[in-house]
């Protein structure tokens, strides 16, 4: 397995994310062997490559960032991981993000951790931990009361459609078991429908099922977006996507190309008339509609 050393692990955002409530991302692997097609990493400004590589001095790097920034008491969110999952396959006998979660628990920071992995449940005990002791900054703790928040994505809940787009991920059906299962055990969970695919997975359907798997699985908030493409070379998610719809979805091919040679993104008319769908879903099966 690849080591690299890094001269930074904990980066400050320029401000809180309203969405995800995050001021900081970590990553404590380069990387990510579950190969999902549309990722953001691919061919955009963030680009890595798929290849996993090990951030050796990681911890180390964490304990000292996080006891300047608890001196300095500029508690936030971490986000873990935005570039990459963290309990991808190799964190099972590697144990990188475990020990960086007893770094965070240590210096007494929430997390709101991003997984599409049940490896997440081994990590309980120190999550419990955080939740409970994590300290959060004064304007959030008077309306948020979690130490830990714990997401899940989702494209569809189709297995034939997530394999072809997400083809070394966990399933669908996995990923809602093990945030029922934090649920059950006293965890805040979401479901971020994130990104939804036109014309695939926005549909009335695919949301319909989406949202009423949030409910049958008592998932605290929802959370949904749309599709960004990035690049044109043969490991971009531009590329791949397109190659994807060209393959199965033949007549949606021209329509996928007229969108994305203007832009990385869909037209703002689209996400807004897709946000006004999703929050319809949500109100008429009773399920929350972001964190806060």
């Amino acid at each position: 397995m690849n080591e690299i050393i890094v001269k930074s692990i904990l980066n400050k955002q320029k401000k809180r994310d309203s969405w995800f409530l995050t001021e900081y991302t970590l990553n404590p692997y380069q990387g990510c062997s579950f190969n999902c097609l549309y990722c953001y990493t691919r061919g955009s400004k963030y680009g890595i490559e798929m290849k996993v590589s090990i951030k050796k001095n990681a911890v180390e790097l964490l304990d000292k960032q996080l006891s300047l920034r608890a001196k300095k008491k500029e508690y936030g969110f971490i986000g873990l991981a935005s570039a990459t999952d963290p309990y991808l396959p190799i964190e099972e006998t590697i144990q990188l993000t475990r020990r960086c979660l007893e770094v965070i628990s240590k210096h007494r920071f929430p997390v709101h951790l991003l997984t599409r992995s049940p490896l997440v449940l081994r990590d309980v005990d120190l999550l419990r931990e955080i939740d409970e002791m994590a300290i959060l900054p004064d304007d959030l703790a008077k309306k948020f009361h979690h130490g830990v928040i714990i997401g899940s994505s989702f494209t569809s809940l189709d297995n034939t459609i997530a394999h072809r787009f997400e083809p070394n991920s966990p399933v669908p059906k996995v990923r809602l078991q093990f945030l029922s299962n934090l649920k059950r055990q006293g965890f805040f969970v979401g479901m971020n429908c994130i990104p939804l695919l036109p014309r695939i997975t926005d549909t009335d359907e695919s949301l319909t099922a989406l949202i009423q798997s949030a409910k049958e699985y008592t998932i605290d908030y929802v959370l949904a977006g749309s599709l960004t493409l990035f690049g044109n070379e043969p490991a971009d998610s531009k590329t791949l996507v397109l190659k994807i719809v060209e393959r199965y979805y033949p007549e949606l091919l021209k329509r996928y190309q007229l969108t994305f040679s203007k832009a990385d993104y869909v037209s703002a008319s689209y996400q807004k008339n897709l946000d006004k769908r999703i929050k319809t879903k949500c109100s008429e099966f009773g399920v929350k509609y972001g964190i806060l």
